[in-house]
């Protein structure tokens, strides 16, 4: 029988590299999809992951991802872990940008959330997990083509948690409250754990995947602790 898979959508250097370390050293089968697969070489190498070329904010790419899933095995968890973003001040955002960033961040979790609730309902479980961050909660001056996408998110997350949660389906939403540790960066001497981890972060996914249904986590905030709230 294959092992079961995880996809992970908006695949990078960072906390998606970490999530498909972990996941491959647990026994899942890993799918990354990235617009650039070429920057995935060495992570391809590392966990004997299966890299497509996708673009999340266009439904045929994303059919033709989780065609490729099912043709690996069985899929139990979903990351849609892609951001859309551009900043600046509201009266000079150029407005295709954001558009696009809206395409990337919001519809295209739910291009990745619908196909992976199709195959999930028909398994009757596993996990959909979106990554969210502070602007998901907060709206910050110069930011609104970064919360537009991250509220919208939020509420996609919300909605399919109350609809698939009583068929067995775990949907989480991730509020990164930080940066993120970036790869290959020395923590500051001076400030240690001043960043997010991502290998935490990663291991705190599973956790959340791995939760008895009587006590599911819908949402979970993740800070440094020298983050101020």
């Amino acid at each position: 029988m294959a092992a079961n898979v995880a996809v992970i959508a908006g695949a990078g250097s960072g906390l998606s590299a970490s999530l498909a370390r972990l996941l491959a050293k647990e026994g899942f089968r890993i799918v990354l999809a990235a617009r650039n697969v070429d920057k995935l070489a060495a992570l391809v190498k590392e966990t004997g992951a299966q890299a497509v070329e996708t673009d999340v904010s266009d439904a045929a790419s994303v059919e033709r991802l989780f065609e490729a899933v099912d043709k690996t095995g069985p899929l139990e968890i979903a990351v849609f872990n892609a951001s859309g973003r551009t900043r600046g001040p509201i009266a000079e955002l150029d407005a295709q940008a954001v558009k696009q960033a809206l395409l990337v961040g919001a519809y295209g979790g739910f291009l990745v959330g619908q196909q992976a609730a199709r195959r999930l309902l028909a398994r009757g479980s596993g996990s959909i997990l979106f990554t969210g961050a502070s602007a998901s909660l907060k709206g910050f001056s110069g930011s609104a083509g970064f919360a537009m996408p991250k509220f919208g998110l939020r509420g996609l997350a919300q909605s399919m948690a109350r609809e698939l949660g009583p068929k067995n389906i775990h949907v989480a939403h991730f509020i990164i409250d930080g940066q993120i540790e970036p790869a290959g960066q020395a923590d500051d001497a001076d400030r240690p754990d001043r960043r997010l981890s991502p290998d935490a972060i990663a291991e705190t996914y599973l956790v959340v995947h791995r939760q008895h249904r009587s006590a599911w986590s819908f949402e979970v905030e993740l800070r440094p602790w020298v983050e101020t709230f």
